[in-house]
């Protein structure tokens, strides 16, 4: 997901955060090719090699890898479970990489991060990938996981009555889809929905941010396509709602959000845009958007401080929403 050019004016220089432009900087001098050059393969051992990026892992009580029944055979999942007694509320989360790149290693840290200070039992789910398995291969997998964590909380010391939903970027857009799905499939039921820099519209590019920020803030508008050019199985999917959730007829009667956008993001306005129809369709809703960030932010604890405070805002929401469901 990463441009490995940087080619800003003077303005935009001084509105990035400095650890943001630091970091670019350096990527830039490691002369890496473009994501959206590289087979699939390949983009996967980069995107692995950048773990660095997200510090020292936190800690955690205990941590479990399993798999669990799925509609395309057994899905991967890691468990993390906090300190206590429990029975914990839940968190199923779905990792971010376009739905071609990233794993449950990928974005360990987080979910380690998030199971210590949201004081939840984390799923991470390790959703098939493209192109191997095309849309909708990941939704099925995001939607299969969720209902198994639902009828197996007592297995995970969880509680039934308190699940959340999240992800960041295309795991955002699935934590999103599945929201919709368990509305309209009857469950399950659902307290929250964590949305990280979400891909909300893969019908369009046709945003401020899209155009503004399409080379050169690590997410790429080339990559994008990539992404999208292996995920979807034609032109027709990029309108389904379960591709694009922000062209869902009818957004009521979904859980609490929290929307995290970055603001140097190509995706930034669409998450923006899916924020303002929750609201909108009297969905309680909150926005933040980190000034001088770029996507991916959240997972680069290690060299950007901003990603510390997305996600103790992350913690505190879901500890919030679990409290009051």
């Amino acid at each position: 997901m990463a441009s490995r050019k940087v080619q800003h004016k003077s303005k935009t220089k001084k509105q990035l955060d400095p650890q943001a432009e630091a970091l670019l900087q350096q990527m830039a001098q490691m002369n890496l090719p473009p994501l959206h050059t590289l087979t699939p393969t390949q983009a996967r051992e980069m995107m692995r090699g950048m773990s660095a990026l997200s510090g020292e892992p936190e800690v955690v009580a205990n941590v479990e890898n399993l798999t669990i029944p799925g509609p395309g055979g057994r899905i991967p999942v890691r468990i993390y479970t906090p300190r206590g007694d429990g029975p914990f509320p839940t968190l199923v989360f779905f990792h971010g990489g376009g739905w071609v790149i990233c794993d449950l290693d990928t974005h360990d840290n987080l979910c380690r991060s998030l199971t210590n200070r949201a004081c939840c039992v984390v799923v991470s789910v390790d959703y098939r990938l493209a192109p191997e398995h095309k849309f909708p291969a990941a939704v099925e997998d995001a939607y299969a996981a969720t209902q198994w964590v639902a009828n197996n909380a007592h297995r995970i010391n969880g509680d039934p009555a308190r699940i959340a939903v999240g992800g960041d970027s295309a795991g955002g857009n699935l934590a999103a889809v599945v929201a919709i799905m368990a509305r309209d499939q009857d469950g399950p039921a659902l307290t929250y929905q964590l949305l990280i820099y979400p891909a909300t519209d893969v019908s369009s590019a046709n945003t401020d941010s899209h155009r503004n920020y399409a080379d050169g803030y690590f997410l790429t508008r080339g990559d994008g396509e990539w992404f999208c050019g292996h995920y979807l199985n034609c032109e027709e999917d990029r309108l389904h709602h379960r591709a694009s959730p922000l062209l869902a007829p009818d957004l009521s009667g979904l859980p609490p959000a929290l929307v995290i956008t970055a603001e140097f993001d190509v995706l930034r306005d669409e998450g923006e845009s899916y924020a303002k129809r929750l609201k909108k369709a009297g969905v309680s809703v909150k926005c933040t958007r980190y000034k001088g960030m770029i996507h991916g932010f959240m997972s680069m604890d290690g060299l950007l401080n901003q990603a510390g405070t997305g996600i103790e805002e992350a913690s505190a929401a879901l500890r919030e929403a679990f409290l009051t469901s």
